[in-house]
């Protein structure tokens, strides 16, 4: 268990890298198993869920090689279809490996995936668009038993446009024969990445980013090398953390496409953003800051779940009333009573929304992180508030976010960790 101390009111100021993109790096990671063939990976993210991923594919039997902190290399066939309890049980992302170890085994059993409580995030997804390609799924003590026996390409409606259920169809797509249609598919930049992989290793695939996507499958697939993509998220993260404290920060790597909406609403709050070219935002000092009606989360290209908990620390520095609303999950803003013990004033609606009133100036809090998304927010609320802030689970943040205190300090911060 580890803290950060933070001491408030800091001007952030200078340059910051964005690092690789999480969402994809755990995917592509997972695709791996897809082939006996080497596969390296570059520009990975080193976090703790990454790290935890590499761990379970170890467990499977790959042989993993760190060649950098952020470079890999990943070789070797699997020697079992039944992932880690434990690690499973701790990491959402241990689902990808379903679809994978499907496609090389026939089999799979797992226990619940877990990691952060942000709601009810369920499995009915990931079962139907398998089920449609041939999987077996039953429901037994503690956790999931698939079987699959004949895949079958087929046409997939995806009741919900999930992330992982589509990434999880897409693999076991790539390795049946036929093709398949992905139809009401996620888009997410992250998605597309993983797309790109899996065309290096050879299955044909059209229309990934829109939510309609066809995948021509082979059953034998090649090993791959593949830079992960910067983290859009990570670079929204550093713009609305600039913006709070009204300095002017140079975000590299943060790249404009997979950021229109996030730069749309930025600017609509008078947030003075720039670009130098497509990949480097500038954001500079802004002190009058303007409430916005709303801000909804949406499926891609709509804003990302995963900045509204960023969103709400920047809506309590603005002038007026911001109604933030996630309708993803339950849960996103159970946080901001902790921002209210900060002196914010906002009011929740009920689990999706919240009613925030600004400008109002935070105070330094003793205060616990309950979630990756929610604990880098109350960072920000810590680094801009007046005082001492001890945030507790740091490690929570660190599932997501790589280095954050060497990084936050290269802007000025003065943030420390203790053990």
């Amino acid at each position: 268990m580890s803290r950060f101390i933070i001491e408030g009111n800091q001007i952030l100021s200078g340059e910051i890298f964005v690092a690789g993109n999480k969402n994809a790096a755990l995917p592509i990671i997972a695709a791996t198993v897809l082939t006996d063939e080497t596969c390296v990976i570059e520009n990975l993210p080193n976090i703790s869920d990454v790290q935890s991923m590499l761990a379970m594919l170890g467990d499977l039997g790959k042989s993993v090689q760190m060649l950098s902190s952020h470079k890999c290399q990943i070789s070797g066939s699997i020697g079992k279809s039944r992932l880690n309890d434990e690690f499973a049980s701790t990491l959402r992302a241990s689902i990808l490996y379903l679809s994978v170890l499907l496609a090389r085994t026939g089999e799979v059993e797992m226990v619940p995936p877990g990691g952060c409580v942000i709601g009810r995030r369920k499995v009915d997804q990931h079962f139907d668009a398998l089920q449609a390609l041939g999987v077996k799924v039953n429901i037994i003590d503690h956790g999931y038993q698939l079987t699959l026996k004949r895949p079958k390409a087929n046409y997939v409606f995806m009741r919900e446009a999930s992330v992982t259920a589509t990434e999880n169809a897409m693999m076991l797509a790539a390795v049946i024969d036929g093709q398949t249609m992905l139809d009401n598919a996620a888009g997410e930049p992250h998605v597309q990445d993983l797309a790109e992989v899996l065309v290096k290793m050879g299955a044909k695939i059209q229309g990934a980013g829109t939510n309609r996507m066809t995948i021509t499958g082979t059953k034998r697939l090649k090993g791959f090398q593949h830079r992960i993509m910067p983290d859009h998220i990570e670079a929204g993260t550093f713009a609305i953390a600039a913006a709070c404290s009204g300095g002017e920060v140079v975000i590299h790597e943060a790249e404009r496409p997979n950021l229109t909406i996030v730069n749309l609403i930025l600017g609509q709050m008078g947030v003075k953003l720039s670009y130098h070219d497509e990949k480097t935002m500038v954001i500079k000092p802004t002190k009058n800051l303007v409430a916005i009606p709303k801000v909804q989360v949406g499926v891609w290209p709509g804003f990302p779940t995963d900045l509204m908990s960023p969103m709400v620390v920047l809506a309590t520095q603005t002038k007026g009333i911001t109604l933030c609303h996630d309708w993803m999950y339950e849960s996103r803003m159970f946080f901001v009573d902790k921002l209210v013990t900060m002196g914010a004033q906002i009011v929740q609606c009920d689990p999706h929304r919240v009613l925030v009133s600004g400008p109002t100036r935070l105070k330094g809090q003793p205060i616990v992180s309950p979630d990756i998304r929610a604990g880098i927010a109350l960072v920000i609320a810590a680094l801009i508030a007046r005082g001492k802030s001890k945030i507790e689970k740091a490690e929570l943040i660190d599932r997501g976010y790589e280095d954050i205190v060497p990084r936050f300090r290269m802007l000025g911060a003065h943030i420390s960790r203790e053990q």
